[in-house]
């Protein structure tokens, strides 16, 4: 009992994350050559990504190009911010706050884009008027299959855009708040009492979060059979994976800091190596999904065929084929 009662922590386990020059003054030539390689990394996704956007802006119209740009540029930006956050510390809340704002719009350009390849709003209501939607879908009521089916109308649609769009207007402006209230000492993760404002904040943007998801899911459960020609399937997979390694990987790395499970390394506090972890890690696996943006995206589509012009196809093969027997008897 008195050996355990006088053991001494280091009091670097206790400080706030170390400034650039303490973090670049204990490298040893591993880690000099791991940073310079994760560095690397994330200059050559931001490069794939200013030289794919020059792509898509000069072989795409619009405004399918900007909402293509916003949804191919979530992995480069995030590794990108993991870069600053990696080097500097102290910088990491405002890099990954920045990364999760760009995130909340993606969640809603995704939306966006599946109804742009079905022609937009008009072409899509037209499509879709005559049909039913299910809405039993993840994350919200995946379980529920009780849930009727509800008729496609512009007034559901308004407010699957709203439950998208909510989620990038609210993101941004709680993360604002959160980054005023930690300059000021108001906001820190590891405080998790009542008073505390993050244990406020952090649990309504987790609400609005899945609040965003389920229309995107919505829409997607419902028409990607229309869209496999465009390899949606596999896009959405990427912006799921996207949310997963962002948002739940860094949660759990966070959660594992606070409990002491990541040990503490001087000049590293437990929650400053657990956040550099968490953006070493996010570089590497952003890296690779960017590569797999570029095949992915470095293509271009016709546009696909509305209801009515594909019904009209198929009155005139149906007329040409009765026209063909008449003319054999």
């Amino acid at each position: 009992m008195d050996e355990a009662l006088n053991i001494t922590i280091d009091p670097a386990c206790l400080q706030d994350p170390p400034l650039a020059i303490d973090v670049i003054k204990q490298l040893d030539v591993f880690d000099f050559c791991l940073y310079l390689m994760l560095t690397f990394m994330a200059c050559v996704s931001l490069l794939l990504y200013l030289e794919q956007c020059a792509y898509i802006y000069k072989n795409l119209p619009y405004p399918k190009k900007t909402t293509l740009m916003w949804i191919s540029g979530a992995a480069p930006v995030i590794a990108t911010m993991s870069c600053f956050g990696m080097w500097i510390p102290k910088a990491v809340m405002i890099t990954d706050m920045t990364s999760n704002c760009y995130f909340a719009v993606v969640v809603y350009k995704v939306l966006v884009l599946m109804i742009e390849e079905l022609g937009g709003t008009n072409d899509f209501l037209q499509r879709f008027s005559t049909e039913t939607f299910r809405v039993n879908t993840g994350p919200c009521c995946c379980c529920c299959a009780c849930l009727p089916r509800v008729h496609m109308s512009r007034r559901l649609l308004f407010f699957l855009k709203l439950g998208a769009l909510q989620y990038a207007i609210l993101k941004t402006v709680l993360s604002i708040l959160s980054i005023v209230l930690w300059t000021n000492g108001n906001f820190d993760l590891s405080d998790l009492e009542i008073t505390g404002t993050a244990i406020w904040i952090n649990p309504f943007i987790g609400i609005l979060t899945i609040t965003s998801l389920w229309p995107v899911a919505i829409i997607f459960m419902n028409v990607n059979s229309h869209l496999r020609s465009i390899n949606l399937v596999p896009k959405y997979a990427i912006y799921q994976l996207v949310l997963v390694l962002s948002q739940l990987q860094t949660s759990i790395i966070n959660i594992l800091a606070l409990n002491g499970t990541i040990a503490c390394a001087p000049p590293f506090s437990s929650q400053a190596r657990g956040s550099m972890l968490s953006q070493q890690m996010m570089i590497m696996e952003m890296f690779i999904l960017t590569l797999i943006n570029q095949r992915l995206y470095r293509r271009t589509y016709d546009a696909l065929p509305s209801e009515e012009a594909h019904d009209n196809n198929h009155n005139a093969k149906v007329a040409l084929q009765t026209a063909l027997v008449e003319h054999d008897v």
